[in-house]
Formats: C-alpha cells, sequence, structure tokens
C-alpha cells in the first residue's frame, strides 16, 4: 500500500469513527452550581418551595446538578421585580417568580391580580391546573423560561394600623404598600386608598415607622415576619387577589441537561410546588385544614374581619373599571378563559 492509499484509509477511517454514535452517550460538563433566587426566606412557603426544589434536585441528582438558594432576592439588590430579567442576562439560572413580580414584563400573568376573579382555592386551582395554566407555560418558554409547576404565595389579605375594613369607603385615605404592578395603583386608588409601590425589603421600615398605614400580603407571611409588632392591628380576609408562582429556569439551562435530568428537574419542582401549596393553605379553615392561623392572629390581638360574598361582591362592584380595564390589557381570550374554568368549579 501507497503511503497516499494508507493515509486516506487512515482519514476515512477518523470521519466514520466521528459520524458514528457514542455508545450510551457522554455526560455533558454541569456547572459547579446553579444559581436559584427567591423573595423572602423560610420559613415562609414561598420561600421553602424554592428550597426543597433546590434540594430535591441536589439530592436526586447526587450533586450532579448543585443548585444553590439565594433568598431575598439578594442576587437581584432586594428588587424581586428584576428576577425575570436577570434569569434571561444569565444571572441566575434556576428561580420561583411571583407572578405579582413578573406581570409589568409577561402581561399574561396579571391574570391572578385580577380584582376579585378568584373567590376561592378551587378557582385558583383550576386556573393553575387548566387551559390558563398550560398558556402560561407556553407563554413562559417564549420568554425563554422553561414552567415545570406552579406554586402558591396565597391570598393576599390587607391590614393596617387604623380601622377595621368592611367596605371600600373603609379604605379611603389609608396609605397602602403594594409590591409591583401598575394594576395594584389603579385597585387601590379606585377604593379611595393612597397606593405606595415598594420592595418587601423596605416594607418593614415604613410600616415601623409609619409611613404607611398597611400593606396586602398572605397570612402566612404576616405571620412569619411579626406584622402585628409593626402596628398593623386590623386584618381583613377579603381574597382579593392571589400570588400564584412559578417554578421555573432559563430555557438554555434546561437544554443543557439530558432528557433524563430534565425529567428529574421538573419532578422535583411539581414535588416542591405541591409542597409549598400545602404550607401556604395551613391553618386558614378551608376544606382540609384546621384555623390555626387565624387563631394566632387572635392571640396576638389583630382584629380579624372576614367579608361576607355579599361585602365581596361591593368590593367587585366598585372595582368592575379595573377589572375591565386589565382584562384587556391581560389578554381577553384569556380572562374568558379563567371565567369559564371558574364557573365550572363554582
Amino acid at each position: 500500500m501507497s503511503l497516499k492509499t494508507h493515509r486516506r484509509a487512515l482519514l476515512a477511517g477518523g470521519a466514520a469513527l466521528l459520524a458514528a454514535p457514542r455508545i450510551g452517550g457522554a455526560q455533558p460538563a454541569y456547572r459547579p452550581e446553579y444559581k436559584l433566587s427567591v423573595v423572602g426566606n423560610r420559613p415562609i412557603p414561598f420561600a421553602e418551595g424554592a428550597f426543597q426544589w433546590a434540594e430535591l434536585i441536589t439530592q436526586r441528582s447526587n450533586g450532579r446538578i448543585n443548585v444553590r438558594v439565594y433568598p431575598g432576592s439578594q442576587l437581584v439588590g432586594g428588587d424581586q421585580t428584576r428576577e425575570l430579567l436577570a434569569m434571561r442576562q444569565g444571572i441566575i439560572d434556576f428561580a420561583v417568580f411571583s407572578t405579582i413580580n413578573i406581570a409589568p414584563q409577561v402581561r399574561e400573568a396579571g391574570i391572578f391580580q385580577l380584582p376579585f376573579l378568584m373567590p376561592d382555592h378551587r378557582a385558583f386551582d383550576a386556573l393553575i391546573n387548566g387551559e390558563v395554566g398550560r398558556d402560561l407555560v407556553g407563554i413562559m418558554d417564549r420568554r425563554e423560561v422553561t414552567a415545570v409547576a406552579f406554586g402558591e404565595n396565597g391570598f393576599r389579605e390587607i391590614s393596617n394600623s387604623k380601622r377595621a375594613i368592611h367596605a371600600p369607603a373603609d379604605l379611603r385615605g389609608l396609605k397602602i404598600r403594594f409590591a409591583a404592578g401598575a394594576i395594584f395603583n389603579d385597585i387601590y386608588n379606585g377604593l379611595g386608598a393612597n397606593p405606595l409601590q415598594m420592595s418587601f425589603a423596605d416594607l418593614q421600615p415604613a410600616l415601623s415607622t409609619g409611613a404607611v398605614d398597611g400593606q396586602e400580603n398572605p397570612v402566612n407571611l404576616f405571620l412569619a415576619f411579626r406584622m402585628d409588632t409593626l402596628a398593623q392591628r386590623h386584618m381583613t380576609i377579603w381574597n382579593y387577589v392571589n400570588d400564584a408562582l412559578i417554578f421555573g429556569l432559563s430555557k438554555s439551562v434546561m437544554a443543557s441537561f439530558t432528557p433524563a435530568d430534565q425529567e428529574l428537574v421538573r419532578e422535583c419542582g411539581r414535588e416542591a410546588a405541591r409542597n409549598n401549596i400545602a404550607l401556604a393553605r395551613q391553618g386558614l379553615g378551608i376544606p382540609g385544614t384546621d384555623n390555626a392561623a387565624l387563631l394566632e392572629l387572635a392571640r396576638r390581638n389583630v382584629e380579624v374581619t372576614q367579608l361576607t360574598p355579599a361585602q365581596k361582591q361591593a368590593f367587585g362592584a366598585a372595582l368592575r373599571p379595573v377589572y375591565d380595564r386589565w382584562a384587556g390589557t391581560i389578554g381577553n381570550d384569556l380572562v374568558r378563559k379563567a371565567e369559564t374554568a371558574i364557573r365550572a368549579v363554582s
């Protein structure tokens, strides 16, 4: 065999080796650490869901996918509204997003903030487990985020230092903090209050100094952060909006995992989200739970007002112009799907 013929044979053999499939496939090189951002910290259910997701992934992958939680939105300077942008910039890899915080960038996520759309947890479940939830997964995918599960921060109840709230007129003149989203500005202006937007990190000092009179958050968060010690003596259970959570990760990060690891990430997210929802609903007196959280409010000398259906209707009627205006922004088709799903379980 000539030297030239021998060289051609070697080249052909090398090309064949390159083209041949790898038996079993090589394990891709994963990063030493994947960053997960979340608002707040343990023990609130919101943060607990994030920690559980990270721990489940790390444990079940035997450390192959090492996910570390950065609580308090510290990777975005405490500004939870920047988490979605930070994920798209590659600053964070995983997050448990509040739909309230991402709604300014993802208008459809505002479906959960339409005032008095969801009367109870059955209505909330109908949205996250039905067509609305599937649509939102697709919408997040188009924004380079893979959503693996929905969780729950909880129905947001209103507290204040001044008086009990029974009717829309009782909000008149109160300075109420909200987290993010122009819809909340419209809601509280529509009820005659003075809304103030600020991060959660700034809320506690604002309450303690009287810079704001009140705030709206789930009961579990109110208790965990001892807002009763910040002059919040009146709590109204009105269920005006629920803060849905999205367990998501960067689409490019998800694509970097093997198919088996992608499924592991999804399964861990679904399990953590189920646990998060159960924790968020503990003690609220809804079917399947006790009323320990409400009793704890009373033990701390917080006056609790639970609105009747008729009282909620009065608030809903007062806010109907806000509802209709924002339905157009969120997307009338999505809102119609939500309303249909809720009617089916009401």
